[in-house]
């Protein structure tokens, strides 16, 4: 039989922020990258690059 589980943690809970630094220092650099460019992907789209936005304001 499979029994759930589930722990339900503190978002701010110091321990957790020590447990994830933790986890992305133990990740090589090329995996962070990755990491990053993941969640890139994910909120902007499969976009080559960021989109660059240039706004000139005149000043009087």
């Amino acid at each position: 039989m499979i029994q759930k589980i589930v722990n339900i943690k503190d978002l701010d809970d110091a321990n957790s922020a020590k447990d994830d630094l933790l986890y992305w220092l133990n990740k090589s650099p090329e995996e962070r990258v990755s990491a990053v460019e993941y969640l890139r992907r994910q909120y902007h789209g499969s976009t080559a690059r960021l989109q660059r936005v240039v706004k000139v304001i005149q000043r009087s």
